[in-house]
């Protein structure tokens, strides 16, 4: 059974930094594309990072170019998102998504037998 779990969420001041991990369980993550999805109060989930096996030409949503990288430890089957400048409109739910998603320079696309985390909440505020 496939596991992913989210953790490093938390509350952090505008400016500040915050480090996501997303643990994989049941698969090797270093096979398969991953992407780091937010779902902020009231609006649609969206696709703000994604990249392929080989973190080749990663894909970046506008909201978060510049400020929030990404990165795979194989020997831990595990992926960050390093977020940095943290800004309000960050606040939302962080999810790790993993398996055949695709991506473009235009967005992300999840398939319907990706894996997914259960989420942790990231919220910025003074």
């Amino acid at each position: 059974q496939v596991h992913l779990v989210e953790s490093g969420g938390g509350l952090v001041q505008p400016g500040g930094s915050l480090r996501l991990s997303c643990v994989a369980s049941g698969i090797t993550l270093g096979h398969y594309a991953v992407g780091w999805f937010r779902q902020a109060p009231g609006k649609e989930r969206e696709g703000i990072l994604c990249t392929s096996s080989g973190n080749l030409d990663p894909y970046f949503s506008d909201s978060v170019k510049g400020r929030f990288t990404i990165s795979r430890d194989n020997d831990k089957n595990t992926v960050y998102l390093q977020m940095n400048g943290l800004k309000p409109e960050d606040t939302g739910v962080y999810y790790c998504v993993a398996g055949g998603l695709t991506y473009s320079n235009f967005g992300c696309w999840v398939e319907p037998d990706d894996f997914w985390g259960q989420g942790t909440q990231v919220t910025v505020s003074s």
